[in-house]
Parts: C-alpha cells; structure tokens; sequence
C-alpha cells in the first residue's frame, strides 16, 4: 500500500502540519514566522520535495484565501483601540492616504525602470506593494517592546493599509481589464463604493456580534469563539457579495467595533482570534509560497534584487517623509519607519489573484509580477524582520527592560505590600483615584500617582510599558480583576496578580487563572480582615527562609491565610510577589505579614514545613 499525494484534502493538511511546524521553529529561532514559513512552502513544494501540491485545490484555494484574509484582518481591528489611535491620528491618516499614493507612484516608475514591464504591469505592481503586513508587523511590535507612539503607528498602519492597498490594487486591475472607458471609470469611482459597502457591512456584523455576546443565556460560555469566528467570516464575505473586493474593510470595522466596546467576554474572543490567526496565516503561507515556481523567481535575474533595494532604500523613505511632515515625530522614529514596511499575506493572496486573471485575459507578465511580489515578501520579511531589533536598538526607540511594581491600592493593604516590596530595594509606584489614600502614602515615602488606575491612556503616563509587576491589590476584587484584565488586553506585558476575596461573588481563580493573571497572597483570602489589621496595626512583618531539605513539595498556598499573609519572595537579587502558583525552591526568602495575636500559630505551622526565621527580620506594621 502507498500514499498517493494527490489530494486536496492531504495538501491542505500537510500545509497546516508544516506551517504550525515552521512557526513553532521560529519561535525557538527568535526569527521572524514568515521566513521559515516561505521557506517551507518552497522546499515543500512541486519545485522540491512535491509533497504540497497547491494546484490540487483548484478554486477552494481562493475560497480559502477569503476565510484566512477575514480572520486575520478581523484580529487586526479587534487589537485596534481608539484612543490610541486619536493620538496618532495624523501620521497613520497620511501613512494609509498619502503614504499610499507616494508608493504607488515611485514603485511603479521603479518596476517600469528596473523590469522593463509596460505600464499596465507596472501600475499593478506599484498598487499590490502598497500594503505592510500586519500578521508580520505586529508579532514584530510585541517581540521589540517599541515605544507606545512608534507601535501603535506601524500596527494600525499594517492593518489599514491592507483595506487601501488591496482595494486601490483591485481596482486598478479592473481599470487594466476594463474594454471600454465607461468601464474603466466605474471601475476607478466604485473605490469609493467598497469602502462605503465595506465600512457599513463591518459595522452591522461587529454591532451583531457584540449585541449576542452581551445578551445574556443567549451564547453559551465556550461558544464565544466560534461566534466570532462565524461573525467575521460570515461578515467579509457578506460584504463581498454586496460588492466584490470590499470584504477586507468590513473585516477590519467589525474587528475595531467589537475590540472597542468593553464587555466581560472579549478577552476568550481576542485569545482565540489569535491562535486562530496564527493558524490561517502559517497554512495559506505555506500553499503560497509553494505554488510559487523557484524558476519564475530566479528567471528575474539582477532586476528582482535591485527593484527590492528601491522599494526599501527610495520607495519606503518618501513615503514616510512625505506622510509625517509637520507630524511631532523626531527624527529617529521617522528614520525607524523609513526602515520597517515587511509585506505579507494581503500582499500574497492578492499577487496569486492577479497572476490568475491576467492569464484568463491573454495579457502576458502575471506570473512574472507574482515572482516579483513574492521576492519582495520575502526580502522585506528577512532582511527587514532580522534587523528590525538591532536597527530599534541604535536608533533608541525601544523601551527600556522592564522592573519594578505598579500598585494598585493606596490603601493600608496596598501601602503594606508596597512598602515591604520597596525595602527589597526594587522600583515600587502606587497608584490610586483617592487623594486622602494617595497623601497618606505620600506621608509614608512612597511614589503615587493619583489617577484612573481602568483607564489605558492613564496606565501609559504612569509607565505600565516599563513595569514589570503590576498589583491589583483594592479591597474590590472586582475592579482589580478589571484592572489587570484592561492591562492585559490593551496594554499588554507586565506580569499581573491581583487579589481575590475569599468569599467571592463572581470573580474566581479559575476565571483570574484563564486569562495568565496570578492570584496574590498564595491564594483567596479574607481581604477587608487583613485591611483591617494593617488600618490598626495588627501585623508584624516577618522574614522566613525556606531550607534545602524541606524544599520538595512545599507550596504556599498551603499556609493559613488566616494568621500569615506571605507578600513577596526573594530569590537571589530577584525580587517577586508571591501568589498562588508560586513554585518554591531552596532558600527563598519571604516577607510574611503576621497577624500579631496569633504569631505563634503562624510561626508553628512555618517551623514545621521546613521555614526558618531570618534574624532581625521583624518589625511591627505602621498603625495607620
């Protein structure tokens, strides 16, 4: 018995297998996922090892092309938060308007130049290198930790640009096809009518989706993602039935709808848009780079190289001078943007689509101009992905490596906890809308920031970028579990743990624990109890070394939180809170807070689990 390949089913698998393969490799390699995933596309393919056999899908390759473009760029718009975007709205205005006519214009006149193609071709070309990638740029964004300023223009351009360029580029081919002016004009003023369609399409399936999900007994809990899944695809394809080509601006608007009403159940709907991203993008790569032909690559000869090098040396530059002229970015951030403008999928799927329509017509250079686009996704990818690091390194716009505590709480807890973390000789900022709890913790030497601890633009100010442990530690669990879950889905970065009531009412560990947020204190514990102690001084600070032979198996959520309160770990230089899923190891050092009429009990029970005091740890709790 043999395996026969020729299958669409097996080619379509194999590209699934070989692409999660590929970016589960990136990741190891710290390598941009693009760049494995062509490269396993090619080696994969018809040209090489002929096991992935694109040709074998026929018209389901466009159909799947339709699902991954709809997910992808409703992920984008669901990671799109307007009021960051308010505040850079100028530059991303001119980066997806001018921006997109000065690349047009300078790559086509370069591929007339350099290719020799006549200007049919040429013009094509120039609109299909109009878009970024967002599905390369904003893995890139998260990986480097660029200034907020600096990331959110390259995401929100990556994303926006795709529904400008794609549209301009269909457009334009339509324009190239046209048989008569009258229907080269239609063609040139239904730009406008896809992005009418498009915008009005997205709004209504984004407004849908989020009217289900906020209904309550209506979705069931689990089934948010395959909603969101149906919505978005059901939405891009609506809109392109409407009007052809306008489903990527629908897919984009129903994303930003629903990523910017704020409602309980979006963190299990963007957690799964991800990996499902991740999974469309890392199969439709692999089934386009393999239905590529290494032949029509190499046939480019010195040309392909040298139409790259203007495209990222002269194309990219103007375009970025020309859209942030007047704008308050420094040089170094307009230089940065100058240098990062890596293709991706959008760019890929519409180059395939091209190639097909221009043979259909009988006009030659199709193929030839796929070849281009594809070495343009590339080299943008590899050279511009590899070096985006270092290049973000010189120019000194990423942001510094991340330390210290940002404490939600001036209350006497929060105080507590900050000032033993602050004795550990680590960066400690509370924060807190209370003026009387922030000048008492003022009175106590502590840096407050009196502020809106929920809202995003707030969190930047007080350096959530820079920050590497951020608490919420309120007497509501409510608002910390909001608190961590704003930063979380917004902001993302820091480490979070927040504190849980022991007798809770809707905010659970398990609920806390799905979305990667800690639980502090080891566990869920009496909150107002302990906040009444530290308000009367009832507690006395403690430190405990856990010794070597009593190491295994020791965990702290094991301890009576009723009597000690265990607050923050040190290990060698490294200083932690301590929470529930805290592993311990050999000589940890942790500050506990003891309630004072019951010291010996705690004292007891940490004697016998392998603790031992650390001299002259102890001091008593200020009365506040």
């Amino acid at each position: 018995m043999s395996l026969s390949l020729d299958h669409a089913a097996l080619t379509l698998a194999f590209a699934m297998l070989a692409g999660v393969l590929a970016q589960l490799a990136a990741h190891h390699a710290r390598v941009p996922g693009i760049v494995l995933l062509l490269t396993t596309g090619v080696l994969l393919g018809p040209d090489v090892a002929n096991v992935i056999r694109p040709s074998l899908l026929g018209s389901a390759l466009g159909v799947f092309v339709g699902f991954a473009v709809a997910v992808v760029l409703f992920e984008g718009g669901l990671n799109l938060r307007i009021p960051v975007l308010r505040q850079q709205a100028r530059p991303i205005r001119r980066l997806v308007t001018i921006g997109a006519l000065v690349t047009a214009v300078l790559a086509t006149l370069a591929a007339r130049l350099v290719m020799g193609w006549d200007w049919r071709l040429s013009i094509l070309f120039g609109t299909l290198v109009i878009v970024t990638g967002p599905t390369v740029v904003t893995p890139l964004v998260r990986r480097l930790r660029l200034q907020p300023h600096l990331a959110a223009i390259l995401v929100a351009e990556g994303i926006f640009i795709d529904a400008v360029g794609a549209t301009i580029a269909v457009v334009a081919l339509e324009i190239a096809l046209a048989g008569s002016q009258s229907e080269a004009a239609y063609g040139g003023l239904s730009i406008f009518l896809r992005f009418g369609v498009g915008g009005l399409t997205g709004f209504a399936g984004g407004a849908l989706l989020v009217g289900l999900l906020r209904l309550r007994n209506v979705v069931p809990h689990g089934m948010e993602n395959i909603l969101a899944f149906a919505v978005a695809v059901a939405t891009f394809h609506a809109s392109d039935a409407l009007t052809p080509e306008s489903g990527i601006t629908a897919a984009i608007v129903a994303g930003l709808v629903v990523g910017n009403v704020g409602f309980g159940r979006l963190a299990e709907v963007a957690e799964f848009k991800e990996q499902l991203t991740d999974l469309v993008v890392a199969t439709l790569f692999v089934l386009l780079a393999a239905d590529v032909r290494v032949d029509d690559v190499v046939a480019l000869g010195w040309r392909g190289p040298a139409l790259l090098a203007l495209l990222a040396a002269v194309v990219r530059p103007a375009c970025v001078l020309a859209s942030t002229r007047g704008s308050e970015l420094g040089w170094r951030e307009i230089l940065y943007l100058s240098w990062l403008a890596p293709r991706g999928i959008v760019a890929a799927a519409v180059a395939s689509l091209f190639a097909v329509d221009l043979a259909e017509a009988g006009i030659a250079g199709g193929t030839e101009m796929r070849a281009m686009v594809f070495l343009v996704i590339a080299g943008t990818v590899t050279l511009q992905g590899l070096s985006a690091g270092p290049v973000a390194g010189w120019l000194g716009v990423r942001l510094p490596a991340r330390e210290g505590f940002l404490v939600l709480g001036a209350n006497p807890l929060g105080r507590l906890v900050a000032s033993t973390l602050a004795r550990q000789g680590v960066k400690v900022l509370v924060i807190d809308s209370s003026a009387e709890a922030c000048a008492a913790a003022r009175d106590e030497g502590l840096a407050v920031i009196e502020t809106d601890a929920l809202s995003p633009a707030k969190l930047v100010d007080a350096g959530i970028f820079s920050t590497r442990h951020a608490l919420g530690l309120t007497p509501n669990e409510h608002v910390n579990y909001l608190f961590a879950r704003r930063i979380a889905r917004d902001l993302r970065g820091p480490e979070l743990a927040v504190a849980l009531e022991q007798d809770h009412r809707g905010v659970t560990t398990e609920l806390v624990e799905r979305e990667d947020i800690e639980v502090l204190f080891a566990g869920e514990t009496d909150l107002h109890t302990w906040l009444a102690r530290a308000r009367h001084g009832d507690l006395r600070l403690e430190s405990w070394r856990l010794t070597s032979s009593a190491a295994r198996g020791v965990r702290l959520e094991q301890c009576p939180l009723d009597v000690l309160l265990p607050i923050a770990l040190t290990r060698g230089s490294e200083v932690m809170p301590v929470v529930r899923r805290t592993e311990l190891r050999a000589n940890d050092t942790v500050a506990i807070a003891v309630h004072v009429d019951r010291a010996d009990a705690a004292a007891s029970w940490l004697e016998s689990h392998g603790w031992v005091r650390v001299d002259g740890a102890s001091t008593r709790a200020k009365t506040v």
